[in-house]
């Protein structure tokens, strides 16, 4: 079975062949079905931004190992017991790559994004099949494509993001970062009722894009002092929402200066993992009264997402698709910045 895999740690962008990060197509076992499991003949799968950062090597993992988890499919083989949901043969599904166990602490805590065993059965995505358990399954709704149903695990994280985000009629948020997950959450944000946006980012394409979902405000770093030009657009007040998307050390750490007193800072990125921020406590968290926070994954959105999905405008975000042979010349795609978004075609589907 083809699959998409790190054979190579390093940086995509080292222009050193021989350190470079390097991924590749290679043949894998099909994985085994349990018996609440359910195999999933994929379409397509989408790059995260975070996926550099695996062949980067961001946890530690043994080369090699797969990518992908921003997947559509469909169903062609389903478990003797998968049978809670009422998922059959044919069904047009995506879902969360996260299994969660159900029985830990965490899991019966109501707080799932901790479970101490999700890990146990992840399957690379980039796959021509994959296996799943009934629970991380999520029919999609008829009028969703499966192009655009692989944007389902994305669309959840801006769920997520609006659920932290609280917000209310009238009220500023400013935006760092308009790629896959910014542009989603300003959409999201935007359909919330927030009065006014501003998206801070440097490429002038997805800028545009803000402007079209909703923005009122763009911030071009390259330009402008972030923090003066967010102020200026403010009255000098600051923002009531500051939301991270970036995972750009540079980009984050002014951050807590564009929030109003008794703001909210929300970092939903991943971040290099020996990064720290430094931080004036007495006078963003004391004086400022500033709620902090962070995001990880979304256990919970994932059928909120589902409903909401076809509301949002995602041409920009399937128009750039490689078949999975050309692997490489898809994550020279991702890393070029040039598309929201990049896809992967799996298996051609017919009528999709």
């Amino acid at each position: 079975m083809k699959s998409i895999t790190v054979v190579k740690v390093g940086s995509l962008r080292d222009p050193n062949p021989e350190t470079r990060g390097q991924v590749a197509v290679t043949d894998i076992p099909e994985q085994p079905l349990g018996p609440e499991d359910v195999r999933i003949k994929v379409a397509y799968c989408a790059i995260c931004g975070s996926d550099p950062h695996l062949v980067e090597n961001i946890f530690g993992w043994e080369p090699p190992y797969g990518m992908g988890h921003e997947l559509s499919g469909i169903i062609v083989e389903v478990g003797p017991k998968a049978t809670k949901k009422g998922l059959k043969v044919g069904d047009r599904v995506a879902g969360n790559f996260l299994h969660f166990c159900g029985t830990c602490y965490y899991c019966q805590n109501g707080q799932q994004q901790f479970c101490t065993n999700c890990n146990e059965t992840n399957y690379p995505g980039m796959s021509e099949t994959i296996v799943w358990h009934e629970s991380q399954v999520y029919k999609l709704p008829d009028d969703v494509s499966l192009k655009t149903g692989c944007l389902l695990e994305p669309i959840s994280i801006a769920v997520r993001l609006i659920d932290k985000v609280e917000p209310k009629i009238g009220m500023r948020v400013a935006i760092c970062g308009g790629g896959p997950i910014g542009l989603l959450a300003l959409q999201a944000i935007h359909m919330s009722g927030a009065s006014s946006i501003t998206l801070i980012e440097p490429i002038a394409e997805r800028r545009e894009l803000a402007l079209k979902y909703g923005a009122e405000h763009v911030i071009d770093p390259m330009v402008d002092d972030v923090v003066t030009k967010g102020r200026e657009l403010t009255d000098g007040l600051g923002y009531d929402v500051v939301i991270d998307c970036s995972g750009n050390p540079k980009a984050a750490t002014p951050l807590p200066q564009l929030c109003a007193m008794g703001g909210k800072l929300i970092y939903a990125a991943m971040y290099p993992n020996d990064w720290e921020m430094p931080l004036n406590l007495y006078k963003y968290c004391y004086f400022n009264e500033l709620t902090i926070t962070g995001l990880y994954v979304a256990p919970y959105a994932y059928p909120r997402a589902a409903q909401i999905m076809k509301r949002f405008d995602l041409e920009a975000f399937t128009n750039k698709i490689f078949d999975i042979d050309d692997a490489v010349a898809a994550f020279e795609a991702q890393i070029s910045g040039k598309w929201p978004k990049i896809l992967i075609r799996c298996n051609e589907i017919p009528g999709e």
